[in-house]
């Protein structure tokens, strides 16, 4: 049920983005009287599932659900329709118009694209707010795979700022690390004094060539807080609720997590506890059971995350921040991916990765939420300059207007080729890397 709900998830979000992606290409080719021969919902690869004609286009439900196209009169594009380009060019074909209402039509896609995300994040804004876990609210410091060491962080480290900005969002953490594209200077409370070391760049694309050492790289520590007493044993040793246990048997720990080995190893046995009690500090002998238990409930980490309420005029300006944001963090992963020096190539996936963005249960501020940045995705890759995509044609039309030189038909058929070969490998790359991790 987990994966059907993330399957349906994905394919109505793919939908809505090329949709109104295909529809942005549409409406400013009718704008400029140029005639769109087919617009369609899903591919229609054979047959489709339902057409009507109204005047010039025919508008249909394929079957196959990956996205939509537009198919524009006198355009060279994925179709490799190359008949019509064969016969004089009719004044309402694309290849007849100026170069410069070919370049508002090839562009529109990417525009209502980064558009959509606007409206949504404005949307979720609005709606729900803006959520995060405050930096300042972690009093208890991070915990650190044997990545983040590497790095120079150590287990109860607060993290103060990093590249020079204070940390607010916790989530920035992460992604400061994966996509440095330097050395990064970070300041952090270490045993409440003061630290500063510098992460060298080689150092974080030792760490980034192995996603694997990426997982769980930072995590929030937890106090072993007594919440209550479940044993007599632990009610005769004269543990009370609230208590902070902070060692045992002389070995200090400050996290609960690093608390089960040491208990195990005295399972059946006492133990001389270090107890925080208010300002002193006890040591009580307790009885660990068999299963390696003091007999307690532990409370739970508490930390509230801070909302960010709008109104609706403030929810504009948020919106764009949102986007801005978005636009900025996806260049920056795509800048780092081409180079091979930093490992994160292996990184890119295909239709599993996307679809395992999205919560295994319905959710509709995170649904519209991974849309939008979804959105922002298919925008950024359809500018890349490639044949084939819209940066491609986008690329060919700048060209002739600044040189005042049409590239040729036959140009741009070879070139349409050529693109569609290396989108076709990007595709088979990313797929093979999520077979690669399933099986790994």
């Amino acid at each position: 049920m987990d994966i059907l709900v993330k399957v349906v998830q994905f394919f109505l979000s793919l939908t809505l983005l090329v949709t109104v992606h295909e529809f942005g290409h549409f409406i400013v080719a009718r704008l400029f009287k140029i005639r769109v021969e087919k617009f369609y919902i899903f591919f229609d690869w054979g047959f489709s599932l339902f057409k009507i004609r109204r005047g010039e286009t025919e508008y249909g439900l394929g079957w196959l659900p990956l996205g939509g196209y537009c198919k524009i009169a006198g355009m060279v594009d994925e179709s490799m329709d190359t008949e019509q380009l064969k016969s004089e060019p009719q004044p309402w074909e694309f290849r007849s118009k100026p170069a410069w209402q070919r370049f508002f039509v090839l562009i529109a896609g990417v525009s209502m694209n980064v558009l959509l995300a606007f409206l949504i994040y404005c949307g979720i804004a609005y709606t729900w707010g803006t959520s995060y876990i405050s930096n300042d609210d972690v009093v208890y410091g991070y915990n650190f795979n044997e990545a983040a060491e590497s790095l120079g962080f150590s287990d109860g480290d607060r993290i103060v700022s990093m590249g020079g900005e204070k940390i607010e969002n916790i989530q920035s953490i992460a992604n400061r690390i994966i996509l440095a594209d330097g050395d990064v200077e970070v300041e952090v409370l270490r045993k409440q004094a003061p630290l500063r070391f510098t992460i060298s760049y080689d150092s974080i694309n030792s760490v980034r060539k192995d996603g694997d050492r990426l997982a769980g790289m930072i995590t929030l520590r937890m106090p072993f807080i007594i919440d209550s007493l479940a044993s007599q044993s632990a009610i005769d040793a004269g543990l009370q609720r609230g208590d902070r246990i902070v060692g045992i048997d002389g070995i200090e720990e400050e996290d609960f997590g690093a608390y089960a080995p040491l208990l195990a190893e005295r399972a059946g046995s006492s133990a001389e506890l270090s107890v925080l009690r208010g300002a002193d500090t006890l040591k009580i002998t307790s009885q660990v059971s068999a299963e390696g238990k003091l007999g307690v409930m532990v409370r739970p980490l508490d930390i509230t995350p801070r909302t960010e309420h709008y109104s609706l005029w403030e929810a504009i300006p948020a919106g764009a921040r949102l986007t801005g944001k978005s636009i900025k963090n996806y260049w920056d992963q795509l800048k780092l991916i081409v180079k091979p020096d930093t490992g994160l190539y292996k990184q890119v996936g295909g239709f599993i990765a996307i679809g395992n963005i999205f919560p295994s249960t319905w959710d509709w501020s995170q649904f519209w939420s991974m849309t939008a940045f979804l959105s922002i995705i298919l925008a950024i890759m359809n500018i890349i300059p490639i044949p084939g995509l819209d940066g491609g044609h986008t690329l060919f039309t700048l060209w002739e207007m600044i040189t005042r030189r049409k590239v040729s038909d036959k140009v741009l058929e070879v070139a349409q080729y050529i693109g569609l070969i290396l989108i076709l490998a990007l595709v088979i790359f990313a797929n093979g890397n999520d077979i690669y991790r399933l099986f790994k």
